[in-house]
């Protein structure tokens, strides 16, 4: 049996994936098939929580591939890999709940395609993040290419991939790349408060405004407008709608359920 090197807990409405592959959590295949089953399983419990925080032990969150099995790639066994990585890159970005990536450490390569594909990124002031992969000769494969210069710009994007540099955490917001910047005793307290007031929202709500913005990501703005005007509708018949207008009318606080 394979070791665990991905746990999770669920507690006051917040999944909470760790990751611990020392010495620097590097994204191994069996990294990866235990991200993706830990994700698979938190699916089918996602009535338990309502958030997911993802983060890491040690002095990296996640430090890119595992280089050491590079030497045996062919373009073939390349293109399997990728196919494998893509599920997990999708895993987060199509899940049900938002999910908020908290970055303690190094955030390279793939470890910064997996922070891309969550909904929100807070940083420790320690982080370095970056998309080296130039500098072995390749690009980025699990999706660098695409989400970077969607969060940051095409312009500063190309930057960051053509030269393979590390920025700060603090380059980092500045950028967009991440939401907020703390240091990096705080990092899990401030993950947990975002987590928590996104959870104290109306769960629908929340996932309809998810959907709508990857979805309409990918059209044209035209396209993307009728996406937002389906779940705006679908909303207003839903009985937390109802609750929060009455709750804004009546100036009290809203008791959602989720229906």
């Amino acid at each position: 049996m394979s070791e665990k090197v991905v746990t999770y807990e669920i507690e006051n409405e917040i999944a909470v994936v760790t990751v611990d592959n020392p010495p620097m959590n590097a994204l191994t295949m069996e990294l990866r098939a235990q991200l993706t089953s830990t994700m698979d399983e938190l699916e089918e419990k996602k009535d338990q929580f309502k958030v997911v925080i993802l983060t890491a032990k040690g002095k990296a969150f996640i430090a890119g591939a595992d280089i050491k099995s590079f030497p045996e790639l062919t373009p073939e066994k390349a293109r399997i890999r990728m196919k494998t990585g893509k599920r997990l890159y999708e895993k987060f970005e199509r899940f049900d709940r938002p999910v908020l990536c908290a970055i303690n450490g190094y955030c390279l390569g793939g470890g910064l395609e997996v922070a891309m594909a969550c909904d929100l990124r807070i940083a420790s002031s320690t982080a370095q993040l970056g998309q080296p992969e130039v500098n072995l000769g390749i690009i980025p494969g699990g999706g660098g290419t695409q989400r970077l210069p969607r969060l940051v710009g095409a312009g500063i994007a190309k930057e960051l991939i053509y030269t393979g540099k590390f920025i700060t955490a603090e380059r980092a917001a500045q950028i967009g790349l991440v939401n907020k910047v703390v240091e990096p005793d705080k990092l899990m307290d401030e993950a947990k408060e975002m987590a928590a007031l996104i959870a104290s929202k109306p769960v629908m709500a929340v996932r309809a405004a998810k959907e709508s913005i990857n979805t309409g990501m990918n059209m044209s703005l035209t396209e993307a407008l009728e996406v937002e005007s389906y779940h705006w509708s679908y909303l207003c018949g839903t009985k937390d709608m109802k609750e929060g207008v009455s709750a804004f009318i009546e100036k009290r606080k809203p008791v959602f359920t989720g229906q």
